[in-house]
């Protein structure tokens, strides 16, 4: 059978299967390096870049609250050239398979509702042209098995795929009261994160009647009724930790259970970042934003040429702000979504857009020769969408944390 999936899987996401090996993909991936940077809003003149793997965070700050991020990266290769390949956080056991983490931890400034509050990612700009066959069948599949609160549309000018944020984030910490400018401590500052709560936190989750198991309270908060109920509580310090096996920056490959994918063909001078997003949909208000984004050829040379001159030099050729470590003191001072704004699970919105290796707009995407074959290999057998699913299903069970990694 596991021969059968890889076939399907990769009949259904590549015209030139040895394209998709990660293998084949590292030579490929070493023309790129990364750069993470964070911020308040999506402006990214108000970002700062975020030193991966070093144990040292970066803190932000709006109306809304003040937050202070961390990101691993498994072989990262990136600026600042002083950031290790990897980080301790991926020695944890809970973290062996983990590619990455992109935790925070924040203590708003007013009450936040969470009904609406959203994790995830969007862009400002279409990427239907850059979609890979086979977009729709895998969001599926990750949605049934791995993320059942994702919504999507991604032939929207401005696409997006979001989920409840309490229901994706993988780790949720509920901590003490928080003193305005007092000192809170960055995620992963005295351990790794784990599912919980401190001191009157802990009071707090019992009083709500919130899971103490994480793959529960994910589950718990798919309820619009139970988001509602809860409310970010302005002082109170929380911290959450969103971390998948998926994902591989390191070569730049998308590794779902059965095949890997060398996203590296579907990136262009727009697509190139990767946004993630904490958010209300209602509203629009952003809370938090991290890019991860690919630098090269004119862009990572000026970017390497600006870093050899200086951390002031590196934050004008990309846009944010560097920051050598964490402050002891933290800086002072829309149409409703399934999923988010209901009680019921998320769905693929437009999900009748372009087949799988179209435009949406009348043009073949730089792929269409395959859309034929990949057409044919998403419809022409059921039997192998459930193979895939048994797959994917199995591989959830045997990982120890349960349904406890996401897709993005």
């Amino acid at each position: 059978m596991a021969s059968t999936l890889r076939g399907a899987l990769k009949a259904a996401t590549s015209r030139r299967p040895s394209a998709d090996d990660p293998e084949a993909a590292a030579p490929e991936a070493e023309k790129y390096r990364l750069i993470v940077t964070g911020g308040p809003s999506y402006d990214k003149t108000q970002h700062k870049v975020i030193p991966v793997n070093t144990g040292e965070s970066i803190t932000v700050e709006n109306a809304f609250l003040t937050a202070k991020i961390a990101v691993r990266i498994r072989n990262y290769r990136g600026l600042p050239s002083r950031c290790p390949p990897t980080s301790p956080y991926f020695a944890d056991p809970w973290h062996g398979k983990d590619q990455y983490s992109v935790a925070f931890s924040f203590v708003p400034k007013q009450d936040l509702p969470s009904l609406n509050t959203v994790w995830g990612n969007d862009f400002d700009h279409p990427v239907r042209d850059r979609l890979p066959p086979g977009f729709n069948l895998a969001f599926k599949i990750v949605k049934d098995f791995i993320d059942p609160g994702l919504s999507c549309d991604a032939y929207a000018d401005e696409p997006w795929l979001y989920g409840p944020s309490l229901s994706c984030w993988f780790a949720f910490r509920v901590g003490e009261k928080v003193g305005e400018g007092e000192h809170f401590a960055a995620p992963g500052e005295e351990e790794v994160t784990r599912e919980g709560g401190d001191g009157s936190g802990a009071d707090e989750r019992a009083r709500l009647g919130l899971p103490e198991n994480n793959e529960k309270r994910r589950k718990f908060f798919l309820e619009a009724a139970n988001r509602e109920a809860f409310t970010f509580e302005k002082g109170r310090c929380y911290t959450a930790d969103f971390f998948n096996p998926y994902l591989d920056f390191g070569n730049c490959a998308l590794k779902l259970p059965g095949f890997s994918l060398n996203v590296i063909r579907y990136v262009d001078n727009k697509s190139h970042c990767l946004r993630y997003v904490f958010k209300n949909r209602e509203t629009g208000d952003v809370y938090v934003n991290v890019n991860i984004a690919l630098l090269w050829e004119e862009d990572l040379r000026a970017a390497e040429r600006a870093e050899k001159e200086g951390d002031e030099a590196l934050q004008a050729a990309i846009g944010g702000e560097v920051v050598r470590g964490e402050e002891t003191e933290p800086a002072r001072n829309s149409p409703e979504v399934d999923g988010v704004g209901n009680g019921q699970g998320g769905d693929v919105v437009n999900d009748n857009g372009p087949a799988d290796g179209a435009t949406g707009d009348g043009k073949d995407s730089p792929d269409s020769e395959s859309r034929s074959e990949a057409k044919e290999s998403q419809t022409a057998d059921v039997s192998q969408n459930h193979e895939i699913r048994e797959h994917l299903e199995g591989t959830a069970s045997a990982d120890k944390r349960g349904n406890s990694a996401g897709i993005l």
